[in-house]
């Protein structure tokens, strides 16, 4: 692994242009390098803070970025609860990304049958990779330390052999989902985890200070060979002791 690097921002205003620089510059670096950008997206309050400052791109071209999804309820589309509808009416919907570029799940299918078919897609999305490596994931982090569809104690945390799993029994509502593993996630060249408010400073300060082999999912994210970001607001780092980066106005990573 490339190192961690904790960034702190005064609020999520000054934190969106950063995030939105850090998928742009590697955006442009995988399209240099190997013809595309492969973005791993979750839901939360990362889809309106990522489509507010994409969309405030003057010369934003998507049109070689695949974009696939970390975890996604098992509801409709129009469903309120679906990260791919959020998306595709906040961002989707105003760039110019092919549909073939978007891999959504089947939200017809029983969960199992849901997660082997979008495993099924990664794999022909990525061919020559035992495990998919995006370019770049992003992920949040629940109040419990949980991200994308993985829970504190939950058995999917020691899968070793599935790219993606079913889940029926989400603490958190709905109960059927299906998720990336964590050796998905590791096997990533860049992660960047987005994690504010001060809900979220006791759990941040365990998972990024805590013991290891912490119980906490958010900590079992060490990707292999890849970066690691953690870009969060003043009142999630309050809690914090370790020495974190405090980026200036306009500052890039």
């Amino acid at each position: 692994m490339a190192g961690r690097r904790v960034v702190v921002f005064p609020s999520s205003t000054e934190l969106g242009p950063v995030l939105v620089h850090l998928v742009t510059s590697r955006a442009e670096k995988a399209i240099a390098s190997h013809g595309r950008f492969t973005l791993g997206l979750s839901g939360g309050s990362l889809v309106s803070m990522l489509s507010k400052e994409l969309l405030a791109l003057p010369e934003l071209d998507c049109s070689k970025w695949v974009v696939g999804f970390c975890d996604e309820r098992l509801v409709s589309f129009d469903d309120p609860e679906s990260t791919y509808g959020l998306y595709k009416s906040q961002l989707f919907s105003k760039v110019n990304i092919p549909d073939s570029g978007i891999l959504t799940i089947d939200p017809s299918l029983p969960v199992n049958e849901c997660a082997e078919d979008y495993s099924r897609k990664l794999k022909e999305t990525f061919p020559d990779d035992d495990f998919p490596a995006f370019d770049l994931l992003l992920l949040g982090m629940g109040p419990d330390g949980h991200t994308c569809s993985l829970f504190p104690d939950h058995p999917l945390l020691e899968e070793t052999k599935k790219t993606v799993a079913p889940i029926s029994d989400s603490p958190k509502p709905p109960p059927q989902r299906v998720t990336m593993t964590l050796p998905v996630v590791n096997s990533a060249r860049c992660v960047a985890f987005v994690s504010t408010g001060g809900s979220k400073a006791t759990v941040l300060k365990e998972v990024l200070e805590g013991r290891e082999g912490s119980a906490f999912p958010a900590a079992r994210v060490v990707p292999t060979r890849g970066e690691l970001f953690w870009l969060v607001d003043d009142p999630a780092a309050a809690s914090l002791t370790i020495q974190v980066e405090r980026p200036s106005s306009g500052a890039r990573l």
